[in-house]
């Protein structure tokens, strides 16, 4: 929610400001300054209290000598701040306009007593900055306690504010390269001929603001001397390292001020050469809206013990947060990386039990399950699967091949055929029924592919023609056929309670208790497996004989039997061991790792929705499964009278009243604030990642960090510019980053002592 300044004839609001907003003070005297000097009429009768929470007034109002850091990310004022810098007339000039803070007009004397006010306001910070100039050596320990004092102001030489406008520039570019996504190199040096050069982008802004009359910049580099480096590499990374911690904070500081969170993390993406993993953080904010915000990307390691201790280390120590508030984690990661980043979640569950380990919302369940899968052939198959998508999608023309190839094989089914037509348009590689679609694709993806590969006509460039050639390939493949076929069989016990899972909230409570009956049929699966693999084979065998592939067992099982002459394992034997028992092994503790004991519990504290109380006739005890939140409750002694306060108003409401369907609609509830208990646990509920976002506009931290990794070349990534690009949209405070510079490496404020290639030089001077 915006602060919106309370100052007349001031519309800043903080959405819209990289300013500061201070509160009222409670001091009843301090207080009363500050309305007096507002001259808002409207404001002499709320009490101190009622202004500190309800009013604010941003930092323009106050003489800079009135506002300090209190650390690099926080801006205070000091303890006898008053604001005195007022626009008291510009509404003067429309007198028709509707002036919303009316202007207190101030009788004669009151005016004589402001000038005197203010008269001897300047007498006594002249007399104090007299007595710190004659005073130079003042020790700032306190003699009483020695609790060190706050840092005076002392004003800034000509240097030093020249300084201070050159870092805020640089910062200024370096924000811009971020949210435009331009990398920092332009060029390749290796790739220029000898003799050539072409400055990179960094390079390339600062001149084009020193010709748009950047005096600072100019200035700067008249100044110097021509074989200086204005801003190393090692300074570059140095500010961008600030410019992500600033902009990381604000995101943060939100997350903190609502206590409870959940960790979330995706893919892990290359940056540079480097393997990362993007983690993204969901609490509810103050507005109550669940939100899912991209924080950063942690280096990945190979070691799951190091990667587990590392990952822990950097949420506590360097991002700040309180991993006593986490409530959630979720873990979306390729099939080569699910069992490390269990154990990532195995070790942070011990020492936080309240962590629970779920499901994320963004992702089906059964392409979950899928991916966690430890064969290697499924692994395989998964990669495969992505290719084939993405191949048709890089190109309309594609898709249009094989739209005509569909509408052939299905010409006696125009609903079946329409159907596969509009989910090859789409991302289908993530849904629920992502197997069964391509069982039914299957015949049509081979004779799309055998098509373009053999087109003897200029229609296809080569790589297109060459890659068609691979994939089909890939999925004529008999390995690849048996793969997709026992996954699909296997994964349609789960698939409608995947679905249900990322439905509404009644959805999800009575999924939960479902999971029983899915796990009693996967365990009749595992015990009669020899017949139900049986039928699985026979139907891979019908599919590759349709598709003319050769039923064979895998090449390198083969090789390895050459020497074994009583080997006469069969294919069917073969697939059921190596395929069919583990995967269905697999899914069933997988299953019971994801759904905990601890997660149902508190899923079955989703009855506090009110639509699902009447689904259960308003028959439900949640202070049962409750306990769990016990010391998240603000008065968890008078739960279970407040328990019953809200299911009386729900069963006993009016005619017209509808019952809220989604925790984000009973959030949102008028009288929520007057229980207080329900209000936290729906709150906690709510951030579990199991539970989707309602509202697409809070979930963008996803989608953008999609967009980046999409629309930036491998090599050209940068996780500093990554996080700008993300959240282009979050306020920053530049002097704050300048300050914070200055602090962090005080060294480095005056000119870089490294030097320049010539070629560089030749720039630098012209410029």
């Amino acid at each position: 929610m915006p602060n919106f300044c309370a100052a007349p004839n001031c519309t800043r609001k903080s959405t819209q400001s990289d300013l500061a907003f201070f509160r009222f003070p409670r001091d009843p005297v301090r207080c009363q300054r500050w309305v007096e000097n507002c001259r808002r009429a409207d404001l002499e009768d709320k009490t101190p209290d009622q202004l500190n929470k309800h009013y604010r007034l941003c930092a323009k109002h106050f003489e800079t000598s009135m506002i300090c850091r209190s650390s690099p990310y926080r801006t205070v004022l000091r303890d006898n701040a008053v604001p005195t810098i007022f626009d008291l007339t510009s509404h003067l000039n429309n007198p028709h306009s509707r002036h919303r803070k009316r202007i207190k007009e101030l009788s004669e004397d009151e005016i004589r007593t402001l000038k005197q006010q203010k008269i001897d306001e300047a007498f006594e910070r002249e007399q104090t900055n007299q007595e710190l100039n004659e005073s130079s050596a003042q020790n700032t320990v306190s003699e009483e306690g020695g609790e060190e004092q706050e840092e005076e102001v002392v004003p800034l030489t000509l240097e030093e504010r020249e300084n201070k406008d050159y870092l805020k520039s640089l910062f200024e570019i370096l924000i811009l390269m971020g949210k435009q996504n331009i990398p920092l190199d332009g060029h390749n040096a290796n790739e220029l001929p000898e003799g050539i050069f072409t400055p990179d982008n960094f390079q390339a802004l600062l001149e084009c603001r020193i010709n748009a009359g950047d005096e600072v910049l100019r200035k700067r580099f008249e100044m110097a001397a021509v074989n200086l480096e204005y801003c190393s590499k090692t300074q570059q990374k140095q500010m961008l390292e600030i410019c992500e911690s600033c902009v990381r904070e604000e995101t943060l500081r939100e997350v903190r001020d609502s206590h409870f969170f959940s960790i979330v993390t995706d893919e892990v993406v290359d940056i540079a050469g480097e393997e990362h993993l993007p983690v993204l953080v969901r609490f509810v904010d103050e507005s109550h809206n669940l939100r899912e915000e991209f924080v950063g990307f942690l280096p990945y390691e190979a070691d799951a013990e190091i990667l587990a201790v590392k990952f822990h280390t950097t949420i506590i120590e360097k991002w700040g947060l309180n991993m006593e508030y986490c409530r959630g984690q979720a873990y979306i990661v390729s099939s080569g990386f699910a069992s490390k980043m269990k154990i990532v979640a195995t070790r942070l569950l011990e020492k936080y039990p309240q962590a629970v380990y779920t499901l994320c919302s963004s992702c089906a369940l059964n392409v979950w399950l899928a991916k966690s899968v430890p064969v290697v052939g499924v692994s395989i198959a998964l990669g495969t699967i992505e290719e084939v998508c993405s191949f048709f999608n890089q190109s309309p023309q594609l898709i249009v091949e094989l739209d005509n190839i569909i509408s052939v094989l299905f010409q006696n089914n125009e609903e079946k055929s329409n159907e596969l037509k509009e989910i090859c348009h789409s991302q289908w590689t993530g849904r629920h029924d992502t197997f069964e679609i391509l069982v039914d694709l299957m015949q049509a993806l081979v004779l799309c592919l055998d098509g373009i590969s053999s087109d003897v006509s200029v229609r296809w460039s080569t790589f297109v023609v060459g890659r068609a050639f691979v994939l089909s390939s890939a999925l004529t493949d008999f390995d690849f056929i048996v793969t997709v076929v026992v996954l699909k069989n296997i994964l349609s016990f789960t698939r409608a309670f995947g679905k249900n899972l990322q439905g509404q909230t009644s959805d999800v409570f009575f999924a939960a208790s479902s999971l029983t009956a899915v796990l009693h049929s996967l365990n009749e699966v595992m015990e009669n497996i020899e017949v139900y693999h049986e039928f699985w084979f026979e139907e891979a065998t019908n599919l590759a004989t349709k598709l003319d592939v050769q039923i064979k067992l895998p090449g390198k099982f083969r090789r390895a039997q050459q020497g074994n002459l009583d080997s006469d394992v069969t294919s069917e034997n073969y697939y059921k061991e190596a395929l069919s028992v583990p995967t269905v092994e697999h899914i069933i503790q997988e299953l019971k790792d994801i759904f905990s004991e601890q997660h149902l519990r508190a899923l079955k504290c989703l009855s506090l929705v009110p639509s699902v109380m009447g689904q259960l006739k308003f028959n439900t005890s949640e202070e049962h499964h409750a306990d769990m939140y016990k010391n998240d409750l603000p008065n968890p002694d008078t739960l279970c009278a407040e328990l019953h306060c809200w299911r009386i108003k729900w069963k006993h409401r009016g005619k017209d009243i509808e019952l809220p369907a989604t925790i984000y609609e009973a959030l949102h509830l008028p009288d929520i604030k007057f229980f207080p208990n329900v209000y936290a646990l729906l709150k906690v509920l709510c951030i579990l990642p199991v539970m989707k976002v309602e509202n697409e506009k809070y979930e963008v931290g996803r989608k953008r960090l999609k967009a980046y990794l999409r629309n930036t070349l491998t090599e050209q990534r940068s996780s500093n510019l990554a996080l700008l690009n993300i959240n282009f949209d979050i306020k920053h405070d530049l002097d704050l980053m300048v300050d914070t510079y200055i602090k962090l490496y005080p060294d480095k404020v005056e000119f870089q002592e490294d030097f320049l290639p010539s070629n560089n030089s030749e720039v630098t001077e012209d410029a």
